[in-house]
């Protein structure tokens, strides 16, 4: 794809590169609820929130989409697990041009791996890279890698998941972290981590990165900076993604879901942590999507109603 006609940013000039933004859709053919902690949740207006983003993303004619996982929800009838995902991947494929997805825990919940990598376009590792122009990376990261969902039972990954479970979690209910306090609340089992050989592959795409003066913009269902978000949200590992990132001067700016509110915080290294808003929790007639503008030296998030619109200048 060309992008020779990015339109003139926020910032009064043409940025390097321009792409939508969405998270946590979680849709479901079912009445609306709360999450475990009260919040309500709109399972089906979620879809309309979609619709209404992949609109806006054409109007604007940004370049390409990146969704950051959790494409329906955990409470979706496994009988309509499978149409339900067609249905979400059919309303981005609205959308006139690529569409790069993640993958979170409720798409683990409804379908296995084999049969939701193909449907999201995905193939081989559910972790990628890709370059849209010379100036600029993209670093997809596949949190679920070492996972107790998703996996077969008698997986390496799982098994690993479970083991890291038993040693940090002691309740019997391994989704619940009541009891941990701090960052060892994300031992739960809707997070996960990455795995080593994925580690490896990201030290040696950052390398890559460095030597083509790129800047890179790593993406993640889970976030990866616990000022950022709430505790129980984070990647298990994220301590040890974050030493390989910091390695490295060409990373920017880390983006990431799954808490399903907007959060932020620059790290002591100067690189930018933003949570964006979950479709889901939108009521109706709310949004929550976005349109990201690169620069040279910055990077800016023109966000709808509750993702809120922010200017991150890099070191």
């Amino acid at each position: 794809m060309s992008y020779g006609n990015v339109i003139v940013g926020a910032q009064g000039k043409q940025p390097l590169v321009s792409f939508g933004v969405i998270s946590d859709v979680q849709y479901a053919d079912i009445p609306d609820g709360r999450s475990f902690l009260g919040v309500p949740r709109y399972y089906r207006h979620s879809l309309l929130v979609l619709q209404r983003a992949v609109r806006s993303w054409n109007e604007k004619k940004v370049n390409f989409v990146i969704n950051f996982g959790d494409i329906i929800d955990g409470f979706c009838p496994k009988e309509k697990s499978l149409s339900a995902t067609e249905k979400v991947v059919g309303e981005f494929s609205n959308f006139c041009g690529d569409v790069y997805h993640m993958i979170g825990n409720h798409c683990l919940y409804n379908l296995p791996r084999e049969k939701l990598l193909p449907l999201l376009s995905i193939d081989g590792h559910a972790y990628y890279d890709f370059s849209p122009v010379p100036e600029v990376r993209f670093v997809v990261l596949d949190g679920y890698d070492i996972s107790a969902i998703g996996w077969p039972e008698d997986h390496p990954n799982r098994l690993k998941a479970i083991d890291i479970l038993k040693e940090n979690n002691p309740n019997v209910d391994k989704n619940s972290p009541e009891g941990l306090v701090g960052p060892p609340r994300r031992f739960v089992q809707f997070n996960g981590a990455v795995g080593e050989e994925q580690m490896e592959w990201l030290d040696c795409v950052l390398q890559d990165a460095t030597k083509s003066n790129q800047r890179v913009v790593v993406c993640s269902h889970l976030p990866l900076d616990p000022r950022a978000t709430s505790f129980a949200a984070l990647l298990w590992n994220y301590e040890e993604v974050m030493e390989v990132v910091h390695r490295y001067s060409c990373v920017k700016v880390c983006l990431a879901g799954h808490t399903h509110r907007d959060g932020y915080v620059m790290d002591s290294r100067g690189v930018h942590h933003r949570v964006l808003a979950a479709a889901l929790e939108c009521p109706p007639g709310s949004d929550a999507f976005g349109s990201v503008d690169i620069f040279d030296d910055s990077l800016f998030v023109s966000g709808t109603d509750r993702m809120g619109d922010q200017e991150m200048v890099f070191n």
